[in-house]
């Protein structure tokens, strides 16, 4: 399966996050800004980093925006020209689009053209929305220390059916299943023998190296 591959706009401290939180989960990704400064600071951190204007179609065309997976809108201040480039880019065809809010109005503004998905920063910090982009199953991701992470992963269809001695995920990847979800019940100590069902929660701790192996083994 080809990696996804994703574009941020804005490389303010939102911007910058993202990239550099999807880089270091080893994705491709174009960090875009009109302030050249800007787009430096980040060269070395992403695959590719390009100064250009958003709102200016025929340089996103350009630039190839359509081949990308995911595109991460995360301009500023300039709520006008957040607007403008969702506009662009759900023009151009962009297979999905998340876009940064700066308040609920704006929002609902975003989610009327056509964004697929609205993030406001003050609850979805930068690297909680990388884990949200590169894996569906993850409901929720926690940092709780500068090496450890706990997430909520849905179950996904080659969980469901296995125990979880069949997963073997401390031996796999390095991390421990905390508790299972299943609708209102929380399951704290879950035995090896127990069997995932479609619709089940895992909370999962461990490195943060170690989750993001075990988010890529399930993608879906």
């Amino acid at each position: 399966m080809a990696k996804k591959q994703y574009a941020v706009i804005g490389m303010g401290r939102f911007g910058f996050s993202v990239s550099n939180a999807l880089s270091e989960m080893g994705f491709d990704v174009l960090a875009i800004d009109s302030d050249e400064q800007r787009t430096q600071a980040v060269s070395n951190i992403v695959t590719h980093a390009v100064s250009a204007d958003s709102t200016d179609e025929e340089a996103l065309r350009a630039l190839g925006i359509r081949n990308f997976d995911v595109v991460v809108v995360a301009i500023g201040e300039d709520i006008q020209s957040s607007i403008l480039t969702t506009l662009i880019l759900k023009d151009i065809g962009v297979e999905t689009i998340i876009v940064k809010a700066q308040n609920e109005l704006h929002g609902k503004v975003l989610n009327k053209i056509g964004a697929d998905k609205v993030i406001y920063p003050e609850r979805d910090m930068g690297m909680r929305v990388a884990h949200h982009l590169t894996s569906p199953n993850i409901l929720d991701y926690i940092e709780i220390s500068d090496d450890y992470s706990i997430v909520e992963m849905k179950a996904s269809q080659d969980m469901v059916g296995k125990n979880l001695k069949e997963l073997d995920v401390r031996a796999r990847f390095g991390c421990n299943v905390m508790a299972i979800k299943r609708g209102n019940k929380m399951n704290i100590s879950p035995y090896a023998d127990d069997r995932l069902e479609e619709g089940d929660i895992l909370v999962i701790v461990g490195e943060k190296s170690d989750l993001t192996k075990l988010e890529l083994a399930y993608p879906k």
